[in-house]
């Protein structure tokens, strides 16, 4: 086979050469899962359709029961239309064919990847890819910490708006009860009062932050890992068919090895093309990506510390201002939808 067959830019094949002894290898969980990814995607049988002059098609053929003269006849017993065992014939063939193909794109795939994880084989490795890839999924994980930590403080601080809010009601009404001590618990209500107001605000704003960080991690970055998953299976089919090449290439030349050989070519090049593509798009993904993630988050978390600082220096103009500068509108009560706040 002619070096250019398997040259690519940027990629390069890693050889594992633990030589089949796997008794030093650390028991590895993904195994089952990579297997169970790559039997998961059985063959689709519901493509198939049946075409013209099957079942419930044109009546061409059929003789209708009035035109028949003469005493004694019989219209003949009903039967299956003209040609109608052969498209059902057919369609079995179709189907046979469709799940023998993904048999044995599964057979290879799976003799792939356990060629790679008990190191006899070699896989097809982009470095630089490959890194990013690894560094999104790191940085996924920490933001869904970030927003695990940002949807508690939520929480708390609904908790705490709710108590200042029942306890700004109870002062409230004992200063209307103890005539002694009415001005000084009035004015203990008027702070619970005004620190609720200031609570629901913080709670506006970081409510937009959790929503906009699940956005970003539960969408965006989804999204990408997706086309990640089919890049990855798409490399482990390049793989197990640029193998199958290979040993067929090492093989006896007669007239059937030839054959088989130009068919594996072809089969090769077809997932060649299909990897390379998803390589492309993982790329333009996760560059986009980036991007996307800097400018969202430039703008949350100089949200999240304005509003933050705002609320714990008492500075009620500067907490408003805040929610004005992003746009941020609280639902006003008495409104026909529930509030955020008991959508949490």
């Amino acid at each position: 086979m002619s070096d250019g067959i398997l040259s690519k830019a940027a990629t390069m094949e890693i050889p594992i050469s633990s030589n089949g002894d796997t008794s030093s290898l650390p028991e590895d969980d993904g195994l089952e899962q990579d297997l169970q990814q790559v039997m998961v995607s059985g063959p689709n049988l519901n493509e198939t359709s049946i075409v013209s002059g099957g079942y419930g098609g044109t009546a061409e053929g059929i003789i209708p029961t009035g035109t028949i003269k003469g005493p004694g006849l019989h219209p003949p017993p009903p039967g299956p239309p003209p040609g109608g065992e052969e498209v059902v014939r057919g369609i079995a063939v179709e189907k046979f064919d469709i799940v023998k193909k993904w048999g044995i794109n599964t057979y290879k795939c799976t003799k792939q990847l356990l060629s790679e994880r008990f190191g006899r084989g070699s896989r097809t490795v982009d470095l630089e890819l490959e890194t990013q890839i690894e560094l999104l999924r790191e940085t996924k994980r920490k933001y869904e910490s970030v927003l695990q930590l940002a949807r508690a403080l939520t929480a708390h601080l609904y908790s705490l708006v709710q108590t200042q809010h029942a306890l700004g009601d109870a002062f409230a009404d004992l200063s209307q009860k103890s005539p002694e001590l009415q001005e000084e618990f009035g004015y203990n209500a008027e702070t619970q009062k005004l620190l609720c107001k200031n609570g629901e605000t913080l709670l506006g704003a970081v409510n937009f932050f959790v929503s906009s960080i699940n956005t970003l991690v539960n969408k965006t970055m989804e999204d990408t890992l997706m086309t990640v998953k089919q890049y990855e299976t798409a490399r482990l089919e390049y793989d197990a068919y640029r193998t199958d090449l290979e040993e067929l290439s090492m093989g006896p030349r007669d007239a059937g090895a030839v054959s088989r050989l130009d068919a594996a070519q072809s089969q090769f090049q077809s997932h060649k093309d299909k990897y390379e593509k998803l390589r492309a798009d993982v790329a333009i993904k996760l560059k986009f990506l980036e991007e996307n993630k800097i400018k969202v988050m430039h703008k949350q978390l100089l949200l999240f510390h304005n509003a933050i600082s705002a609320y714990f220096a008492g500075n009620q103009q500067q907490l408003e201002q805040t929610l004005k500068q992003f746009n941020i509108k609280l639902k006003t009560p008495g409104a026909e939808k529930p509030s955020w706040l008991e959508e949490q």
